[in-house]
């Protein structure tokens, strides 16, 4: 087999790799819940590449990401629920029914008709997925549907942007500085008290309100850790970079000479 720009190859692969006589014995084992972690691991791998700015690794991260989609619909035509060209067809009449300020007639396309247009073609959505299965699942609460498998620092934002639109907010950044020190307060105290699950619930209580001032002060908690993350690693590896130059190793620093070299570091960056 070799390889191709056509999708149809990639889709030809993975049955091969499914097969059960012939196919890889670790890919014919798998399933949904198997494949989902590397699934998401993909994702973020494509956003580390678009991070870095480098397009090759992009090529590479976003063909693995494909590949995902193409496992999970090859195993759900195993079954006989739906195949890759069934996700083609849904993703692109839902593209075309959520933009008929682009696909539709001369008054679709009018500016007034896209506003709002996008969240109101998705409750629709949502209405028809409901009926077509038969089942009452629709959320109970004004917050239900936002999903629970999204990372911990994006559900607080999108919890808060929900409840922002009732109303139910701050109105400016100052008073969530003072609730961040409330927050501070109660954990010390529970610290104190030694209260592991009590200084769980308050460490969460301040993170949750550490992301509300990122979003009044319109800084997306994700984007922002992202970005610490790679700032402490990059001054870490000065320290490594320095101790190593002088044939020494981490364990051989004290805690005050690593102090002093990350600085440095700093220095550095800022110059």
């Amino acid at each position: 087999m070799t390889p191709s720009k056509d999708i149809s190859r990639l889709i030809e692969i993975m049955a091969a790799l499914r097969d059960k006589e012939t196919g890889c014995p670790w890919d014919v084992e798998q399933n949904f819940a198997s494949i989902t972690p590397y699934t998401i691991e993909e994702a973020y791998e494509v956003r580390d590449a678009i991070e870095r700015n480098d397009m090759h690794d992009l090529r590479e991260e976003l063909g693995d990401l494909l590949l995902q989609v193409v496992f999970h619909s090859r195993m759900a035509e195993e079954i006989g629920e739906f195949s890759f060209g069934d996700v083609v067809e849904a993703v692109t009449t839902k593209m075309i029914r959520r933009h008929p300020h682009v696909f539709g007639d001369d008054e679709a396309r009018s500016a007034g008709m896209a506003k709002g247009m996008w969240e109101r073609i998705k409750a629709e959505e949502k209405a028809e997925r409901r009926a077509a299965r038969g089942v009452d699942d629709e959320p109970k609460g004004f917050l239900d549907d936002i999903a629970l498998a999204l990372p911990a620092l994006t559900r607080a934002l999108k919890l808060q942007n929900k409840a922002a639109q009732v109303g139910f907010d701050w109105g400016e950044p100052a008073p969530i500085l003072d609730k961040i020190e409330e927050e501070i307060a109660e954990l010390r105290e529970e610290m104190n008290k030694g209260n592991t699950d009590k200084i769980t619930d308050e460490f969460g209580d301040l993170l949750f309100a550490v992301v509300n001032l990122g979003r009044h002060l319109n800084v997306d908690p994700e984007e922002a850790l992202i970005r610490t993350n790679r700032k402490f690693t990059t001054r870490f590896h000065a320290i490594e970079k320095t101790l190593a130059n002088d044939n020494r190793s981490l364990d051989s620093a004290s805690l005050d000479e690593m102090e002093a070299l990350w600085q440095k570091a700093k220095e550095t960056e800022r110059s």
